[in-house]
């Protein structure tokens, strides 16, 4: 099987479609999924935005003017699940820009209102999931909303727009929380980065019902990272929340 080193061939060239009608993988239950291994868990960047390096050449030279950094998440990696044992491919990238006070205006307890959120964000993505056991390969593309940072990590969220035939199309118009964590340089036997998302067995609560669901996500809100990179690696740009701007 040839791996999907690179998201930014974004139709994996090296993966073979078959022809038959693709399955409803997405609808299944969450016993199912997980036995399967069928959902997506895969995040790819269309063009358009910054570039690691002009992300990194930024920060350098906004801290070293005094002016204040501006937080961002980029790069590319494929991951693994540690709880699933198979041979799909799944990979994430990220180019993701903070934006503040720009998805207003948001009101306030006073009766005002606000040009928006200290979290507020921009960038693109494209989510991609390639399932061996169907020989298909399954994408999602969404806009960034919302990102905060801590040293060396960072929680995103995006709302989903368009998700290829035989995708989840239920997520459309779906916000999804992502979480990234940079460990910084890699290592001999590689990178140390990881990812998390917030479908799959994350995010559940129970209903009236006594049946488990999937909850909503609110703006930057996203699981710790817990899949391993194995190829790639990101860059996280670290920035605090900048303070409500004079009215």
């Amino acid at each position: 099987m040839v791996r999907c080193r690179s998201l930014g061939k974004a139709e994996c060239s090296g993966r073979k479609r078959s022809g038959h009608a693709l399955p409803q993988l997405w609808e299944r239950s969450l016993t199912m999924r997980l036995a399967s291994a069928a959902t997506i868990a895969t995040l790819a960047v269309t063009s358009g935005l910054i570039t690691t390096t002009a992300v990194t050449a930024a920060a350098e030279t906004s801290h070293s003017s005094g002016k204040p950094r501006i937080a961002s998440v980029v790069g590319a990696a494929d991951v693994r699940l540690t709880y699933l044992n198979d041979d799909d491919i799944r990979s994430f990238a990220f180019a993701a820009r903070a934006a503040p006070y720009t998805r207003g205006p948001l009101p306030t307890g006073d009766g005002g209102s606000l040009p928006g959120s200290p979290n507020d964000a921009a960038g693109t993505v494209k989510i991609t999931h390639y399932a061996a056991q169907w020989n298909m390969t399954f994408t999602a593309e969404g806009q960034v909303d919302s990102m905060v940072t801590a040293p060396g990590y960072a929680s995103l969220t995006a709302v989903i727009t368009t998700v290829s035939a035989g995708g989840p199309d239920h997520w459309i118009g779906k916000r999804l929380g992502f979480s990234v964590y940079d460990a910084g340089k890699d290592t001999p036997r590689g990178s140390r980065d990881r990812v998390g998302f917030s479908w799959e067995f994350m995010n559940m609560t129970k209903n009236n019902a006594g049946e488990w669901t999937e909850s909503e996500i609110g703006t930057s809100m996203a699981p710790a990272p817990f899949a391993p990179v194995v190829d790639g690696g990101y860059t996280i740009t670290h920035a605090d929340l900048p303070p409500v701007p004079p009215s």
